[in-house]
């Protein structure tokens, strides 16, 4: 296991890019990471969460490593003006991604606007992430509350310092051309979409 000062240390790099899973400070909360495309990295980040049929956030530093993932450029250009933003958007997809969605047949995906994020993403390709946290429990602000949960299930730490005062990102779906806010928190919106701050 190890542990690190910054995200942009390129031996961290290379251990996502070959599987492994671990904590770091994402654009909102701390998250549990691996990359998405990696299907054996996903289901040991799902076995380390306990995490059944809820499926983690899939973010990415440009829109074509979300359309590389198989999502589907449609319903990705149509909410693209929302990024980059703490904002989730829950995206259909098919059996192709079962493994990410864990039968719910929809992700939620985000560009996320912190820019030391964005350059990690540009490096290892979209990340599934998942707030570092056991079901039922509330989400780690620091490292230590993350070490306390996960221990040595982990191949990584990134040591961002206190993130207590971060908001988790918002989460809306898009039914019928209408926004339906499934999550309120770092973005504010009105009731026609639009972000308010």
């Amino acid at each position: 296991m190890q542990l690190f000062k910054t995200i942009d240390d390129p031996t961290l790099v290379a251990l996502l890019r070959d599987g492994a899973i671990g904590v770091l400070p994402t654009d909102t909360v701390y998250g549990l990471v691996c990359r998405a495309a990696d299907e054996q990295a996903v289901a040991r980040l799902y076995r380390a969460k306990e995490r059944e049929n809820k499926p983690g956030t899939v973010i990415a530093g440009k829109l074509q490593q979300l359309i590389d993932l198989g999502l589907r450029a449609r319903y990705l250009k149509a909410v693209e003006q929302y990024w980059p933003n703490p904002l989730s958007v829950i995206i259909p997809c098919g059996s192709e991604l079962q493994y990410l969605h864990q039968g719910k047949d929809s992700l939620a995906v985000r560009i996320p606007s912190n820019k030391p994020i964005q350059e990690l993403l540009l490096k290892t390709g979209a990340l599934l992430t998942s707030s570092a946290n056991m079901p039922g429990e509330p989400p780690a602000t620091n490292l230590s509350e993350a070490q306390h949960y996960f221990g040595d299930s982990v191949d990584f730490y990134v040591d961002g310092g206190s993130v207590v005062d971060h908001e988790p990102s918002t989460v809306i779906r898009i039914i019928d051309g209408a926004i339906e806010i499934l999550r309120e928190g770092a973005v504010k919106m009105d009731e026609n979409g639009r972000i308010t701050k």
